[in-house]
């Protein structure tokens, strides 16, 4: 299947949108759920896998249909396709404050490998799958687990990272060490591994675990300030853990006016 060339246009600052223009039979595949707006010309269909040309056949669907489901990701994408006389557009939401980054694969050598839920949407015949790391101590290490995505093809795909996103361009033999967390994406030129951080005392109090990435040039490195799984922590930590006795912030007076309100809410005049 030819890759489907289509203009695109990112909006907002920190929650970030993209905006998919398509000439008439043209079509994007998005992931579930991240459908912001469309054109009334778009026709939307939801299918097994990613619908590129190597899911032919009822068997290769349902194979890339299980590549996503091991990923984490929903057994469905859903496909977007001009049927209109004139050009139309599609908008895709980034799921948590962050950058939303265009991916031009035919300028990074056809492969990129991605954290497992940073794909947002894609031109039509980006293949979506997964790439096993080759060491198990990443696989174990790693924060992002075993398996992360591959995206292949020579069109335009887009992925959302968390915070503030900077690029980095290794040359061959330099390193970098990064937390786990806060890799995003990179080429397969890189070699990735993990890398015990030598000192208990480090690994203990220094708030940045046990281990980090090590990763050594030639390629290019998407980094991420803010992963989901930080963010998700933060908020997990600072919600009020209430229990049977437990006390919800604010006054004393202010709860029982609440409790009398909703009660009265819920039922109705006792009087």
């Amino acid at each position: 299947m030819a890759m489907d060339v289509v203009d695109y246009e990112i909006k907002g600052a920190e929650m970030q949108f993209v905006e998919v223009e398509l000439d008439p039979g043209e079509a994007a595949i998005g992931e579930a759920g991240s459908m912001m707006f469309m054109d009334g010309g778009i026709a939307m269909d939801t299918i097994f896998g990613d619908g590129s040309a190597g899911q032919g056949g009822f068997l290769g669907k349902l194979l890339g249909a299980g590549k996503r489901l091991i990923t984490g990701e929903s057994l469905f994408t859903t496909v977007y396709t001009n049927q209109g006389t004139g050009k139309q557009r599609v908008a895709f939401a980034a799921p948590y404050p962050g950058k939303i980054l265009p991916m031009d694969l035919k300028q990074l050598g056809g492969m990129l490998i991605c954290q497992k839920d940073a794909f947002l949407c894609a031109a039509r015949g980006v293949s979506l799958g997964i790439a096993f790391q080759r060491k198990l101590g990443v696989g174990f290490f790693g924060g992002e687990g075993f398996i992360m995505q591959k995206l292949e093809g020579d069109g335009l795909a887009f992925v959302h990272a968390g915070g503030t996103v900077v690029r980095r361009t290794l040359q061959p033999g330099q390193t970098l060490m990064v937390d786990t967390g806060c890799v995003v994406a990179y080429t397969p030129s890189m070699d990735f591994e993990i890398q015990y951080v030598g000192k208990i005392k480090t690994a203990l109090f220094g708030g940045e675990g046990l281990f980090l990435a090590k990763l050594t040039g030639p390629g290019e490195v998407w980094l991420q300030s803010l992963p989901f799984s930080r963010l998700a922590s933060r908020i997990f930590a600072a919600a009020p853990q209430t229990g049977g006795g437990g006390r919800e912030e604010g006054s004393v007076l202010g709860g029982f006016a609440a409790g009398g309100l909703l009660g009265g809410l819920l039922g109705g005049d006792n009087e």
